[in-house]
């Protein structure tokens, strides 16, 4: 009996392997659903010159520091920059037509096609920079606002977000229009003035276009790149944003008696608070690797893992908890899996000897697709259930979206942004991934389901680094990328759509 049992013990096991393995193997690489695009070649483009009007548009000094900028009288260099385009792309400005989006300095394009029947294709970008730290200017390689070409890069504030989209987009487009170029899909072009505080202005373009009946084939904004020494595969990876998080900032307030802190009660407002934040800490919200775009994206580089990562990929229904456990062990990983808890801002009390009477913690969360802000809520209720005079509530009046919605990958749209990737990226793979910040295409959603998040330039760690930071750079080779590619876009999606 004993042996019997051995026995089918041995087989079940063997069983199991083979499972294991036959998924594995069959398993990974670019779905049969993504679309296979021939790109054309477009007009020829200057890196060089691309670059130099790069480093023009940087001396603009368009900054926002908080919602309503720019502030009457201080909208100068919002107008000089579309100024400048309008002098340094005549043959653009000569085939579309421009206006100011009501209530700002958003700009509208609107390049006519000659088939009224096709839905437009819509490109976005922004014009304005966060500031420069005070006090860090001279850490700069090239001063933040004089865009220093250095050793082949455009050095500046906005050099990655969003300029050199904004240039690149307005460069292609205006080689197209020298070479003769008459899409028969209408092009939009929407510049965004004040995405870096809260996207009012994108917002109420997308509203212009939602009153106008306007719903583009395709929307494409900032958002990923191709990505060298990536830290999912480590090597180059090419990410085409297909959702982003929704974000939403939640106050914790815990109510007590106060009094003087020479006789301190055991379980002060403050340490209520505390115990709060810690149970958030620990107690994370679920995450979901099934759903899309994390379960697109795990197929992808699979290919481009060992052995035992690809086993585990494959195998989820086993081995589920080492794949969330490994995305879990970094920031951006664990970013990429679940809805994401930061507590910001803490206050209490007014005086050192004086015990709270309210204590207070502004907690940020990202939102990921799979759930909405009331689930958030519903969490923080059930962690801190066991804590006395707590109160949560969203921050009144501050900024608050839900998460976007999935695009498809199986469309003409995705399938030309991953020829485009593909071709940046010299044959690297591409994915759908999710976009963990908040950038203007999350209002696009209100007009199409087929919205994006890809600049088509190739960066490295060094180049991320200055995002938001010091050195911020664009080098002179993707300047012709994205310029190069924009102009691709454009000339690939100038066809009717299979579902049109």
């Amino acid at each position: 009996m004993t042996r019997k049992i051995l026995l089918g013990v041995g087989v079940a096991f063997l069983a199991l392997i083979a499972v294991l393995v036959v998924r594995t193997l069959n398993y990974g690489g670019v779905p049969d659903t993504v679309q296979r695009v021939e790109l054309s070649e477009p007009p020829a483009i200057s890196a060089d010159t691309a670059a130099q009007h790069l480093s023009e548009a940087i001396q603009f000094r368009t900054i926002t520091l908080s919602s309503g900028d720019p502030r009457p009288g201080q909208e100068g260099p919002w107008l000089e920059l579309q100024l400048w385009l309008e002098e340094t792309y005549p043959a653009f400005h000569a085939a579309a037509s421009k206006e100011t989006v009501p209530g700002g300095y958003t700009v509208l394009y609107t390049w006519e096609g000659s088939d009224p029947a096709l839905d437009p294709l819509l490109l976005m970008a922004h014009q304005d920079v966060v500031p420069v730290n005070i006090g860090t200017e001279g850490d700069w390689t090239g001063a933040p606002f004089a865009g220093e070409i250095v050793d082949g890069y455009i050095y500046g504030r906005g050099a990655m977000d969003d300029k050199g989209s904004l240039v690149a987009i307005i460069e292609g487009l205006d080689a197209l229009a020298r070479d003769g170029f008459e899409p028969q899909r209408t092009i939009l072009v929407q510049l965004g003035h004040d995405e870096e505080v809260s996207g009012s202005g994108a917002e109420a373009g997308i509203a212009l276009l939602k009153e106008r009946g306007v719903s583009p084939v395709m929307a494409l904004d900032e958002g990923f790149m191709v990505v060298q020494d990536n830290p999912v595969t480590g090597g180059t990876l090419g990410l085409i944003g297909v959702a982003e998080k929704g974000y939403v900032t939640v106050q914790i307030t815990v109510t007590a008696e106060g009094g003087h802190s020479s006789a301190p009660p055991r379980d002060s407002a403050t340490v209520r608070l505390s115990r709060a934040l810690i149970a958030l800490d620990e107690t994370q919200m679920d995450a979901d690797l099934s759903a899309s775009p994390t379960s697109d994206m795990m197929q992808v580089v699979a290919g481009e893992m060992g052995f035992v990562q690809r086993m585990a990929l494959a195998n989820q229904w086993l081995l589920g908890g080492m794949v969330e456990s490994g995305f879990a062990a970094s920031p951006q990983g664990n970013a990429m899996i679940r809805t994401t808890t930061a507590p910001t801002m803490l206050s209490g009390s007014a005086k050192e000897n004086v015990l709270a009477q309210r204590a207070t913690a502004i907690v940020n969360f990202r939102v990921h697709p799979n759930n909405t802000v009331q689930d958030i809520l519903d969490h923080i209720g059930e962690v801190t259930s066991d804590i006395e005079g707590i109160e949560y509530a969203p921050v009144d009046g501050g900024i608050g979206s839900e998460a976007s919605g999935v695009s498809a990958t199986d469309n003409r749209a995705y399938g030309v942004l991953h020829a485009v990737a593909t071709e940046v990226g010299g044959g690297a793979p591409v994915t759908p991934a999710l976009v963990i910040g908040a950038t203007d295409a999350r209002y696009a959603s209100a007009i199409t389901d087929n919205v994006y998040r890809f600049a088509p330039s190739i960066v490295g760690p060094a180049d991320l680094a200055g995002f938001h930071g010091t050195n911020e750079r664009l080098s002179v080779e993707n300047m012709g990328h994205l310029s190069r590619s924009y102009a691709q876009i454009v000339l690939a999606m100038d066809e009717p759509d299979a579902g049109e």
